[in-house]
């Protein structure tokens, strides 16, 4: 068995520590968007694939058996390219995705959108001082319309073009925690908080600050699986899966 993590999250380093405990052949692959990214054990390759053509030569010539994509939840063209190479190459493919913040305690009262524009708008009947944390690929949806506003946005990485002079930029990587999520949305009078539904306790810690702190939630719904993508959502999923389709 040799398998090819799309890594890059909590989760797929897990993934490789389990498999790699167990004795199997692993190797993770990482976009390289983020400078220094926090590193799975085993085997790693930094870089794309050059599309879903890419990625099925890559296997073949690696003969990897199975393929596992645990990116981000988000990674839509990740996953869509995995779900071709695989049907290209016959290896069999899981999607291993965190479960989302939809039976969180607080959901019902959130505001759930289906896009970023549509965030957008919402947020904006909610405040005039938002906490963005969407991730910096997504501030092209609110760089111009939002360029008058005090936006705080917190990202891991620097951004690569100047933001407007309104906003305020935060570098800081999760896990966070409640007590230092409520003091920074008090300093900034923060009064909407806009995210998207990536799960996981990372980055949870904002949403029990906004509660109690009475801050409204937009939520960027998850975007649907594409067809023939197979999703489980925890470890032994994934085993499990292994073990249904060991050659």
């Amino acid at each position: 068995m040799r398998v090819l993590i799309l890594g890059g999250t909590a989760e797929a380093r897990a993934l490789a520590a389990l498999l790699a405990d167990a004795g199997r052949y692993v190797v993770s692959s990482l976009a390289g968007r983020v400078a220094r990214p926090r590193l799975p054990v085993g085997e790693v390759r930094i870089g794309g694939f050059g599309g879903p053509g890419g990625l099925a030569e890559f296997l073949r010539s690696a003969s990897i058996t199975h393929l596992v994509d645990a990116t981000h939840p988000f990674a839509t063209t990740m996953t869509r390219h995995a779900v071709e190479a695989a049907a290209a190459t016959g290896v069999p493919l899981v999607r291993f995705a965190r479960p989302g913040w939809r039976s969180h305690p607080h959901a019902d009262r959130w505001h759930w959108a289906a896009s970023y524009d549509d965030a957008r708008a919402i947020a904006e009947g909610l405040g005039r001082r938002p906490f963005l944390t969407t991730g910096r690929q997504t501030l092209p949806y609110f760089r111009d319309a939002w360029a008058d506003r005090t936006v705080v946005v917190r990202v891991v990485e620097p951004l690569e073009t100047p933001p407007p002079a309104a906003w305020q930029v935060l570098l800081a990587r999760g896990p966070y925690a409640v007590d230092a999520e409520v003091a920074l949305m008090r300093e900034h009078r923060v009064d909407v908080l806009l995210t998207k539904d990536s799960g996981g306790g990372y980055t949870a810690a904002k949403l029990e600050a906004a509660a109690r702190l009475d801050v409204p939630v937009v939520v960027v719904a998850r975007p649907a699986l594409p067809s023939g993508a197979h999703e489980v959502a925890s470890l032994d999923g994934v085993s499990a899966w292994l073990d249904t389709e060991r050659t």
